[in-house]
């Protein structure tokens, strides 16, 4: 067999069920279209305009409490922010508040951008 494997396989081989607490920017890049998967941007408005991830969700960290309706419980939740600082924050808090299925993206918009991945804005 040829070395290397097409984009579709190697996302086929990661569960998103059993996500690691935190995960890197090519997980979140290789599952944040599926159906299944929450990618939830906790930065401010001004910034998330400046530019994020193509198909996240925006919640504020300071409004995560008042709209915890709008954040599933039944399918995984990728939060990001800036750097990852906010959005492990936020991840702690949702699992206080009952959430077993959320992580944290190591690095934020800015390992997102580092490492070359689209960004809109």
């Amino acid at each position: 067999a040829a070395c290397g494997g097409t984009a579709d396989t190697d996302t086929a081989e990661i569960d998103v069920n059993s996500l690691a607490d935190t995960v890197d920017v090519q997980t979140v890049a290789a599952v944040k279209d599926l159906e299944n998967v929450l990618v939830l941007d906790v930065r401010e408005q001004w910034e998330y305009d400046e530019g994020h991830i193509p198909g996240v969700t925006l919640i504020p960290m300071g409004e995560v409490q008042s709209r915890l309706d709008e954040i599933p419980t039944d399918q995984p939740v990728i939060l990001t922010c800036r750097s990852g600082n906010r959005s492990g924050q936020v991840t702690e808090y949702l699992r206080q508040q009952g959430y077993d299925n959320v992580h944290n993206m190591e690095g934020g918009i800015l390992a997102w951008e580092a490492a070359g991945l689209p960004v809109e804005k």
